[in-house]
C-alpha cells in the first residue's frame, strides 16, 4: 500500500469538493482549481476527508495513487491557504520593481527585463532584491518561479543572480593558477 496514498485528506471549513468522474472541482476562499484525475483511481468524500482508492496492486495504479492523492491535497491546499516562492537577486545593479503587475527586472543585461505573471498568481517585490510570487495552484507557482530564475541563475563563481531563499550556492574556485604566493 502507498505511504502517501492511504493517508486521507481533511478538508477544512470553507473548502468544498465537488467529484464528477474524473473530474475534481475543489472551491474555497483564495478561489477555485479544476483537475481531471486518472479514471480508474477512485475517490470518494466521507464526512469531511477525501478518500483515495486504487483498484490493484498494478505498476500502473500503485503510481497514480500517490500522485492522485498529492494532487488532490495541494488543490485542497491551495484554496485554503494558497502557495508562494520566494527568490533572492543577488549581485551589484541587480534590482527588480513593480510597474503595474508586470516585473522589471535589471540583471546586468544592456535591457530590461519584462515578466508578466501567469493568469491566477501574483508577483510582489520586497525591497529592490526580494520576489514573491503567490497564488492557488501550487504547479503554477513553481513554474513562474523557476522561468523567473532561468533568466540569470546563479553564477557559480562569484554567486550573481536570481536564486531561491534559502539555496545554498556552491562557490567554485577561481583559476589554479591564481594561488597567492606561488611564481
Amino acid at each position: 500500500m502507498s505511504r502517501i496514498g492511504k493517508l486521507p485528506i481533511t478538508i477544512p471549513d470553507g473548502v468544498t469538493v465537488d467529484i464528477a468522474g474524473t473530474e475534481v472541482t475543489v472551491k474555497g476562499p483564495k478561489g477555485e482549481l479544476k483537475q481531471t484525475m486518472p479514471p480508474d483511481i477512485k475517490i470518494t468524500k466521507e464526512d469531511k476527508r477525501l478518500v483515495v482508492t486504487r483498484p490493484s496492486d498494478n505498476k500502473k495504479h500503485r503510481a497514480f495513487h500517490g500522485l492522485t492523492r498529492a494532487l488532490l491535497a495541494n488543490m485542497v491546499e491551495g484554496v485554503s491557504k494558497g502557495f508562494e516562492k520566494s527568490l533572492d537577486i543577488v549581485g551589484v545593479g541587480y534590482r527588480a520593481e513593480l510597474t503595474g503587475d508586470k516585473l522589471m527586472l535589471r540583471l546586468g543585461f544592456a535591457h530590461q527585463v519584462e515578466v508578466k505573471p501567469m493568469p491566477g498568481l501574483k508577483l510582489a517585490v520586497e525591497g529592490t532584491n526580494k520576489i514573491k510570487v503567490s497564488g492557488i495552484s501550487k504547479e503554477d507557482v513553481g513554474q513562474m518561479a523557476a522561468e523567473i530564475r532561468a533568466l540569470r541563475p546563479p553564477d557559480h563563481y562569484k554567486g550573481k543572480g536570481i536564486k531561491y531563499t534559502g539555496e545554498k550556492v556552491r562557490i567554485k574556485p577561481g583559476k589554479a593558477g591564481k594561488v597567492v604566493g606561488r611564481q
